[in-house]
C-alpha cells in the first residue's frame, strides 16, 4: 500500500496481512481540481472515499436553490456521505465539491465490503470515523434549530480565525442555512453596533469581544 495513504490513515497499516493485501488491490488514487463535483445528489456512489490532500465541501441544495453546507472533509478524513451509501446501497443524497486541489484515495465497493466481512479491524476504523462525523452533523442539527442566526453568524466570523477576510453574503447564506438578504441585514446590523466593517466581497472584524458576547 502507497506510504502517502497509510501516512494520513494509519489505522489501516494496522490490518492483517491478508486485509492490507485486499486493500492494496484494490484501492487507487486520483486526482481533482477546485470545483469539481465530486458526487452530485441522485448519483450512485463509486467507492469509499478518504481524503489524502485538500478539502471537500458536502452540501444540500433546496428545490428554491437555497444551498446549506453539512460539512467539509480535510485531508486525512472519510466522508460520511459515501460510507452511508454504500452501507445502505443508496445513491447520494446531497453534493460534494472540492474546494481546492485534492488527491483522494478511493475503495472500490466490492473491496470494501469484503473488507466489512473479514475484517474486526477495519470495520472498528470505518464505524468510528461515521459516529464522530454523525455527532458533528447533530450538533450542527441543534444549532439550527435552537440557535439564533445571529449567535451562528458571529461564530462563523469568528471561527476564519482573521481580522479580515474575503467573503460573499451569498457563502455566509450556504453556510448557515439561510438566504443572502437575511445575512446582509444581520451583518449591517453587526457594522452598525461596531463590531465589523463591510466592504466589497470582504468583512473586517473591529471587536471581536462584541462578537463574542453576543454568545
Amino acid at each position: 500500500m502507497q506510504k502517502i495513504i497509510t501516512d494520513h490513515f494509519p489505522e489501516l497499516d494496522q490490518l492483517s496481512e491478508e486485509s492490507r493485501a485486499l486493500l492494496a488491490q484494490g484501492i487507487y488514487i486520483t486526482k481533482a481540481s477546485a470545483g469539481t463535483v465530486m458526487f452530485s445528489e441522485g448519483s450512485e456512489c463509486k467507492g469509499y472515499v478518504m481524503l489524502l490532500e485538500g478539502t471537500v465541501r458536502v452540501q444540500k441544495t433546496s428545490a428554491d436553490g437555497r444551498e446549506f453546507v453539512l460539512y467539509r472533509v480535510e485531508s486525512g478524513e472519510s466522508c460520511v456521505m459515501t460510507t452511508t451509501c454504500l452501507i445502505s446501497d443508496d445513491e447520494y443524497v446531497a453534493e460534494g465539491i472540492a474546494e481546492t486541489d485534492i488527491i483522494v484515495a478511493t475503495i472500490p465497493p466490492h473491496v470494501f465490503n469484503q473488507l466489512l466481512q473479514q475484517s474486526d479491524q477495519f470495520s472498528r476504523f470505518v464505524f468510528e470515523v461515521y459516529a464522530k462525523r454523525m455527532s458533528m452533523l447533530m450538533m450542527l442539527i441543534e444549532e439550527v434549530v435552537f440557535q439564533k442566526l445571529d449567535i451562528r453568524l458571529a461564530h462563523l466570523l469568528l471561527d476564519k480565525n482573521k481580522d479580515q477576510f474575503e467573503i460573499t453574503h451569498q457563502d455566509l447564506a450556504g453556510e448557515l442555512g439561510s438566504v443572502r438578504e437575511v445575512i446582509s441585514r444581520q451583518l449591517k446590523v453587526f457594522e452598525r453596533q461596531g463590531l465589523i466593517e463591510l466592504g466589497r466581497g470582504l468583512i473586517q472584524i473591529l471587536d471581536r469581544q462584541g462578537l463574542q458576547a453576543l454568545f
